[in-house]
């Protein structure tokens, strides 16, 4: 079991040892911890097939993705999927981010939720998470919700909702969550609280947050981005790239005057935002051979948090990717399970053959061939952390 030095109580799958999933944890004052690392996840990329059009967060409204060129699709990113471009209602590719996720030390994801409204994507983008919430729940990780607060804002702008039932709204959308997803053994918690992240500033000013946070029938544990809202347990870091490195130096200083802070790590920048022509990039912050991540992991380390974020898992419209990619491979992965275990490096670094498994059962899942149950069989043995009878099992299945 992970022991934390704080006495914060926080909600927390442990070791991939054990591949169960922990009750509410108590941490003594004094004790050696660890923090919990949750990777920031979207949920919002459509492919075809399933769907009849490929989503915008490929397309971006420019690029097709029905062109390959050297036997890669045309996509809005920088960067290129190892596994291609999906879908992210396709239950078995949350499988397989799930998987590499416990394999590099990964305890849960906080993912961009912009309510239950019908506006733009979001019945699309609800219903992914729920899929997500479910294989979480299925493989013993965490979850957590991190709200776009810009989304009563766009409510405004479309004539579904007055200025003044901004709050109200919010309010509701957090009490449904408080209902369904809070209940769930899966959801994050700290001070026995559900954890919630908002995402923005464009949406309710700081006293609306405040007026919503107070009418709630329940606690929360609340993180603004960069700055602790009145109201708010602390704050969390976004990466900025007009400002390099130093607004990270500049958010560990000021949040150690919080109740809590969630500190940023993030690997690089580099978004196709002009390449789209949407807007100016918003500037690049180098991935400088993986230097960018392990420097922002030692900082983030330093302040002795109790959640790290990984900003992000898949943003490929961003740059900011550890997903596998056909640049980068396993190397941001590899990056967190060495930072994870220093003391055991080289027993802990993995094969390419390891690293691979979660993309081998994806693979047989989507031919059909379950094997009698092997493949579950497989996937309950990396979750164990039983890599080599993983192994095992899948030897003779693949194609």
């Amino acid at each position: 079991m992970v022991v934390w030095t704080f006495c914060v109580v926080v909600l927390l799958c442990v070791s991939m040892s054990s591949g169960s999933c922990a009750d509410e944890v108590p941490v003594q004052e004094g004790a050696r911890r660890e923090p919990v690392l949750l990777a920031h996840y979207m949920p919002w990329f459509s492919a075809c097939p399933p769907d009849r059009q490929w989503g915008w967060h490929w397309t971006m409204g420019h690029f097709d993705p029905d062109q390959m060129t050297d036997e890669r699709r045309s996509i809005a990113s920088q960067y290129y999927p190892r596994i291609g471009p999906y879908d992210s209602s396709d239950t078995h590719v949350l499988e397989y981010h799930l998987l590499l996720m416990r394999m590099a030390g990964i305890q849960g994801v906080i993912v961009d939720w912009y309510g239950l409204t019908d506006l733009h994507d979001y019945p699309e983008l609800h219903h992914n998470t729920t899929q997500l919430l479910k294989q979480c729940e299925r493989l013993g990780m965490t979850f957590v919700i991190c709200y776009e607060d810009h989304t009563s804002a766009s409510l405004v702008d479309a004539g579904q909702l007055r200025p003044a039932e901004k709050v109200s709204h919010v309010r509701k959308e957090i009490e449904w969550l408080g209902k369904y997803w809070f209940q769930s053994p899966s959801y994050g918690k700290y001070n026995q609280k559900p954890i919630l992240l908002s995402f923005g500033h464009a949406g309710l000013t700081d006293s609306e947050w405040s007026e919503c946070l107070s009418k709630l029938p329940f606690s929360l544990s609340y993180f603004s981005q960069d700055y602790c809202r009145s109201g708010a347990q602390g704050g969390f870091d976004w990466p900025t790239p007009k400002d390099g490195l130093t607004k990270q130096r500049t958010f560990t200083r000021e949040s150690s005057q919080w109740k809590a802070f969630i500190p940023v790590v993030f690997p690089r920048f580099h978004d196709t935002y002009e390449e789209a022509n949407i807007r100016e990039s918003y500037g690049i912050i180098p991935d400088s051979n993986g230097e960018t991540f392990r420097q922002t992991l030692a900082m983030a380390l330093k302040g002795a948090p109790a959640i790290i974020q990984i900003a992000t898992w898949n943003d490929w419209g961003e740059g900011t990717q550890i997903e596998p990619s056909k640049e980068f491979s396993f190397r941001d992965l590899e990056v967190l399970r060495d930072a994870w275990h220093p003391s055991s490096r080289m027993s802990l670094r993995m094969t390419e053959q390891y690293w691979q498994l979660p993309e081998r059962i994806l693979r047989l899942r989507r031919l059909g061939r379950t094997g009698d149950g092997v493949l579950d069989k497989a996937v309950s043995a990396i979750v164990a952390g039983n890599l080599s009878r993983a192994c095992a099992l899948l030897d003779g299945m693949d194609p």
